[in-house]
């Protein structure tokens, strides 16, 4: 397959953190060195009062942008993935602080990676988004674009909630916990991670149902295809929330359904030729070192 060329690229930083300003501009003034045409999101140019490039919204990186630079973390990236999610820009990653599973470009050597990357030696690594639909006495009341996970979970209140969950129409259960995380494989190594879920490869089109403490012990965790449509319906009366990729959060009510689906177009993440998976989970998981580093 041949491989796209990145003429237009966005630069979208981590929100109201105005030390990104010196990283934005080095790498500004280092691709359009390189001939690049490149944008600067609206959000990120409020930190940057004295730059001279283009100022566009984030429709407009979605629509333009052959390649979308987040510089931040795997927070920042997941906001964006969202509000980039109907365009057809690749997302590539510059990490300011630790090693984030998904912004895996060290700051000290994005220069160098950039130039590797506009030279097309790169790897593209599509990870499928969800739909999440909150539905109130048959009308959408919201909907979300998801990356990581949605969790629907007891909110200001010790008591557990009642949850029924229907995959493909047919009914599967109905627990008493306190939520339910339903993951993508990129979002296996967040939230559902740590409340039991087990880790999926990125290159799977599953989705992990996490139960989050469930009162019933045989309440464990299920792997779907990502091709099945989750439907779950709150029957408590307590307070329950739904929140996407743990930033966007809405208030839900008995009886409201929360509808989840695979979107169609999946997003176009872009990694260095460097980049093995199984090396960020064994540094971010702190599992054992690989086999070289323990010989004597």
């Amino acid at each position: 397959m041949t491989k796209r060329s990145f003429q237009t690229i966005g630069l979208i930083g981590k929100s109201g953190d105005s030390s990104i300003a010196d990283t934005v501009q080095r790498l500004a003034a280092h691709l359009l060195d390189r001939g690049c045409q490149v944008l600067l999101d609206e959000d990120t140019a409020s930190n940057l009062p004295k730059s001279s490039l283009p100022v566009v919204n984030r429709a407009t990186l979605s629509s333009r942008c052959d390649l979308t630079i987040i510089i931040g973390g795997d927070g920042t990236l997941l906001q964006a993935a969202r509000t980039l999610s109907d365009g057809h820009s690749a997302l590539v990653g510059i990490n300011l602080g630790r090693l984030g599973f998904l912004v895996d470009i060290s700051h000290d050597t994005m220069l160098e990676t950039m130039d590797s990357l506009l030279a097309g030696n790169y790897v593209e690594d599509p990870r499928f988004l969800l739909h999440c639909r909150i539905i109130r006495n048959g009308e959408d009341i919201n909907d979300s674009i998801v990356l990581n996970d949605v969790a629907i979970h007891k909110w200001n209140v010790a008591r557990m909630i009642e949850l029924e969950t229907y995959i493909n129409g047919h009914f599967v259960s109905l627990s008493r916990s306190d939520g339910l995380v339903i993951s993508t494989p990129t979002g296996s190594t967040a939230y559902a991670l740590s409340a039991g879920g087990p880790i999926l490869h990125p290159a799977l089109d599953a989705i992990a149902l996490v139960p989050l403490c469930p009162h019933t012990m045989t309440n464990r965790p299920i792997v779907i295809p990502g091709t099945d449509r989750i439907e779950v319906v709150i029957r408590s009366q307590h307070q329950v929330r739904v929140t996407c990729d743990g930033q966007a959060s809405h208030e839900v009510m008995c009886d409201d359904r929360v509808v989840i689906t695979k979107m169609k177009r999946p997003l176009r993440l872009i990694h260095p030729l460097t980049h093995n998976h199984f090396d960020t989970l064994r540094v971010k998981l702190h599992w054992a070192e690989s086999p070289q580093n323990t010989r004597r």
